[in-house]
């Protein structure tokens, strides 16, 4: 078998998710392995982790393939590339629904990329009935929802285990169209079922005496939202996880990036993952759910001429201000301002540093998000930009966050940021965005088990579960829950 076999190499520079990414220059070129072979060279940059701590993270050490890695082959039925939050619960259910072995593959460590830099919302305030993504999104929400439930019937706290809470959001208008809008907004999700009201500016004082509009303004109150902690959450799912690795049936290949796909001849199934260090055999299906970085890979490893390839994910940089233990004032719910699905334009100078890439920031976006998490750190966004694999920390930025938070939020006005500065913490993610506003998932033509899960911009974390019951029960062959076709991948990214 081994003696048919080819290999397509792929060659960039590690990232946060399991691959090798093409970040915009050449810094950094003695990273690239020189004990391979690598198929159109070039040298770029590797880039920082996309999530800036100061504190613990709560992702552990242990490394279950010192367990069950014996040789440099390992056989599993699935291999999945990216351990964020889409990967990690792809795994999981594969695990709790089937037999199946997994292997998860990632070049860094879960939340060291856009997972671990988000505020947490399982919101369906800022969705629409009607379109394509909404099934999906409440489907999710659904098993968010039980998967809590059932925490709680084991005598655990969701507070504890996942970050779960239920604060309810605000989506706050300051323009009397602004209202209007909302207004509509509400009338519709009511219609759907939801619980929902629009409150007045006065109204709105008595549920967050901090956020502070003129008449013209209000919310749309939409108290059976939730949020949860990402990392406690990535957590409590690894635990899941390597339960299985006493059975042999699960293992994770941390700080190794996957360099290429094995097939055999000139067949259309992939029968392994080679990675840096190990070559992991798939007998059933490969998952790909490397978030921003899913295009360039998918761009390199598929060569055949006959199909074209159109995957336009992109990484678009965000920032995120927490301010830990805050103690000055209290949040009650998640708050956002309505226009964020837009994003209020902001534009910066662009910014060139000695010691870090040149980068064009005239597409910034700025938005008011707001919220306090379950350890009592105020949290603050947020922005977005489509500069590249850049995930340096700009200070404009956060300055820009902070000014705009404050025009709905006065008390901020009377706390100063540099003041606050030994308490800050600043998180940048790269969202996988793709510009259609729907992630890909399923079957990539051409191939027979090649699977993709991708471009969930900001959404993943609320569409993670129901997107991994999706791809687990088309490698299982079950009917899908969900109408998977908006999201399929032909006519969209092959054609």
């Amino acid at each position: 078998m081994a003696a048919m076999a080819y290999k397509l190499t792929i060659n960039s520079n590690l990232n946060t998710n399991g691959l090798q990414s093409p970040p915009p220059n050449k810094l950094h070129s003695h990273l690239l392995p020189s004990n391979k072979k690598i198929c159109g060279r070039r040298i770029l940059a590797s880039p920082p982790l996309s999530l800036i701590r100061s504190k613990k993270s709560w992702h552990g050490s242990l490394r279950l393939s010192n367990l069950s890695q014996s040789s440099a082959s390992n056989s599993f039925d699935v291999v999945i590339v990216g351990a964020g939050i889409i990967g990690l619960t792809i795994a999981r259910h594969l695990l709790l629904a089937s037999d199946l072995s997994v292997a998860l593959v990632d070049a860094a460590v879960p939340c060291s990329g856009a997972t671990g830099a988000g505020q947490g919302y399982i919101w369906k305030a800022h969705k629409s009935p009607g379109t394509e993504k909404w099934e999906l999104m409440m489907r999710g929400h659904q098993l968010w929802e039980s998967l809590a439930k059932s925490i709680q019937l084991q005598g655990m706290d969701p507070l504890e285990v996942l970050g779960w809470k239920k604060t309810g959001s605000l989506l706050v208008s300051k323009t009397t169209d602004e209202s209007a809008i909302l207004k509509r907004r509400v009338e519709e999700l009511s219609q759907e079922g939801l619980r929902a009201e629009f409150l007045s500016s006065n109204d709105l004082l008595s549920e967050e005496p901090e956020l502070v509009l003129e008449k013209e303004g209000g919310a749309a109150f939409f108290p059976d939202d939730y949020q949860l902690d990402a990392h406690r959450t990535v957590a409590f799912i690894e635990k899941g996880n390597r339960h299985f690795a006493v059975e042999g049936r699960y293992a994770e290949f941390y700080h190794e990036p996957a360099i290429g796909l094995v097939r055999h001849g000139n067949s259309c199934e992939v029968g392994a993952i080679q990675t840096s260090k190990n070559t992991l055999h798939s007998k059933k299906a490969v998952v790909v759910a490397a978030g921003c970085w899913t295009g360039s890979l998918m761009h390199d490893l598929i060569k055949q001429p006959d199909i074209e390839l159109n995957l336009p994910i992109k990484p678009r940089k965000g920032h995120l201000l927490v301010i830990e233990n805050f103690k000055s004032f209290k949040l009650n719910h998640g708050i956002m301002e309505a226009g964020y699905t837009k994003h209020q334009s902001a534009t910066l100078k662009a910014t060139a540093s000695d010691s870090g890439p040149v980068y064009n920031a005239q597409d910034l976006s700025v938005s008011m998000t707001a919220t306090m998490d379950a350890s009592g750190n105020l949290v603050l966004g947020s922005s977005r930009q489509l500069v590249g694999f850049n995930t340096e920390v700009d200070e404009s930025v956060i300055n820009h966050i902070w000014k705009r938070v404050g025009e709905f939020i006065p008390a901020l006005r009377h706390e100063s940021l540099e003041d606050l500065r030994q308490s800050r913490e600043v998180r940048v993610g790269l969202r996988p965005y793709i510009p259609d506003g729907k992630p890909v998932i399923g079957l990539v033509p051409g191939f027979s088990n090649v699977f993709l899960a991708a471009g969930h911009e900001g959404e993943g974390l609320s569409l993670a579960l129901g997107t991994a019951e999706m791809i687990a029960d088309m490698v299982l062959g079950n009917p899908s829950i969900v109408n998977a076709a908006p999201f399929a991948l032909l006519g969209r990214c092959f054609h």
